[in-house]
Order: structure tokens, then C-alpha cells, then sequence
């Protein structure tokens, strides 16, 4: 995919193919916009995808010169300026590298001082050499590329009821008309992908927010470690954060989530 045909495929266009497909299928134009109201906009990157490199995985992190050692495992650093404007909700910065850290341990979560980094554009950086300090093992390296950016829609259990059968419907008349995304290892925004538990709702219930704080967590960026970790047979990463806290390049907040069977 070219960076022309992924500007002109926006999210609008998407939409309104899905709705006319929708109503085709006789799905009252009310409840596509009830369901559509429930989606969030996503980037999804792959090895070997067909668009430009967004991001490097694994390795020794890119980090400025004299800024302090890790304490978790490289995971990648993502390019900004190279994401399409407008292909989340989220308030990422449109500019530098976000650098993403986490250490293979499932079924934990915690609030993680340097689990993100942001170094601006332009700031001379030189590789990291050596382990963390609690000496887990880096990840191999990799490069990520644009493989689609879509909808996501939250998690529901399938069931045999109207709605879900609404639903699966639904989502057959999006894959339908848009395609469906394929097997991706990283993602910025949307809903999250998970075996066992939603690390947002996670995050919710082990770091209740100040009730003045009006703020919410969100899903900032998922990775599968597949064959790119050797300490889990499959898991998935993922980094939670305030929306708030996200839009002043503050990630010192950054909840972390590993869930894994």
C-alpha cells in the first residue's frame, strides 16, 4: 500500500461503504450508528507489510546520549512522523520516536516509570549496549511496516443471542466492503486484543484515578512478542495510559500489562 492509497482510504470512506453495505443486509441505519459509536480507530504494523517502515523492534534501544540505562527490554521504537494523521484518536506526538519497554513476566501489570520514552526529532541518538539492569535478555531484532489501519471494536463473548448475531454480522459486512486486518505484531490505538484479561480495565481497577482527575485510560499500543520472544510461547504486551498524560508527553503514568497463555 502506497502512502497515497492509504491517505485516500480515510476512515470516512471506510465508513460509508460500511454503512451502505450494512443497510443492504437490512441492519436499520440506527443500530449501525449505535455500533459504529463503539469503535475506535486503530494502526496495526506487520513484519514485511506492504507500506513504508514505521517502526524497529528489539535490539538495543536508539536512546540521546547520557540518558539513564532501561530497566526493561527494548521492545521498538515507532516513528511518528511516519504515522498517518488522523488514523487514531489518540493525541500522539506527530513528530520524533516513541520507545516502548516491557519485560516478558505474564499475568503482571504495573505502573512503570520508563515503560515509554519519547525523544524528540532531530536528538542525535546512539544504541544502548548491555542489559537492562535486571538483566532480562533483549528481543530480536525486527522491522515493522504499515499493514492497515481500521476500526476496532471492543471485545464481546460470542453467543447465540440477536445481538450477537447482529454483531458477527456487522463485522462480516465491514470485513466485507474493507477487508479485514491481517495477522499484525504491533498496534497503536483502538480497543485491545487479549487472551484473558482487558488491560485497560486492569489498569482501572489497580490505579483508581483521583475522582477531580476527569481523566481515563486508554489503550496506547499493543505488541505480540510471538517468535520475537523467547520467554513466552505467546504473549501480548501492552501499554495503558492517560489520555490526558499522553497529549503532555508524559510517561511517567504508563501502565503495563503482559497477557499470555
Amino acid at each position: 500500500m502506497t502512502d497515497t492509497e492509504i491517505a485516500d482510504d480515510t476512515h470516512e470512506a471506510r465508513a460509508a461503504r460500511f454503512r451502505a453495505e450494512a443497510v443492504a443486509r437490512g441492519i436499520p441505519a440506527a443500530e449501525v450508528e449505535a455500533y459504529m459509536r463503539t469503535a475506535r480507530p486503530a494502526i496495526y504494523l506487520a513484519a514485511d507489510g506492504p507500506g513504508p517502515v514505521f517502526a524497529l523492534t528489539g535490539g538495543n534501544p536508539p536512546l540521546p546520549e547520557g540518558a539513564p540505562a532501561p530497566t526493561a527490554a527494548f521492545v521498538g521504537a515507532v516513528d511518528c512522523a511516519a504515522l498517518p494523521p488522523g488514523a487514531t484518536d489518540l493525541p500522539l506526538p506527530t513528530e520524533g520516536r516513541l520507545l516502548f519497554f516491557a519485560d516478558p513476566v505474564p499475568g503482571t501489570g504495573a505502573v512503570v516509570a520508563d515503560a515509554v520514552r519519547y525523544v524528540p526529532a532531530g536528538t542525535p541518538l546512539v544504541e544502548h549496549e548491555g542489559a537492562p539492569e535486571d538483566g532480562v535478555s533483549t528481543f530480536r531484532r525486527g522491522r515493522l511496516d504499515f499493514c492497515f489501519h481500521q476500526w476496532s471494536w471492543p471485545w464481546h463473548e460470542e453467543d447465540d443471542d440477536e445481538e450477537s448475531q447482529q454483531a458477527a454480522e456487522l463485522e462480516s459486512a465491514w470485513s466485507h466492503v474493507v477487508g479485514w486486518r491481517p495477522r499484525w505484531r504491533f498496534q497503536l490505538g483502538g480497543e485491545p486484543v487479549l487472551f484473558n484479561w482487558d488491560p485497560v480495565e486492569v489498569a482501572q481497577d489497580e490505579v483508581p484515578l483521583p475522582a477531580a482527575d476527569g481523566d481515563e485510560w486508554t489503550l496506547l499500543a499493543t505488541w505480540r512478542g510471538d517468535d520475537d520472544c523467547d520467554e513466552l510461547e505467546a504473549g501480548l504486551f501492552h501499554w495503558v495510559i492517560r489520555r490526558a498524560d499522553l497529549a503532555a508527553l508524559r510517561f511517567d503514568r504508563v501502565y503495563v500489562y503482559v497477557d499470555a497463555f
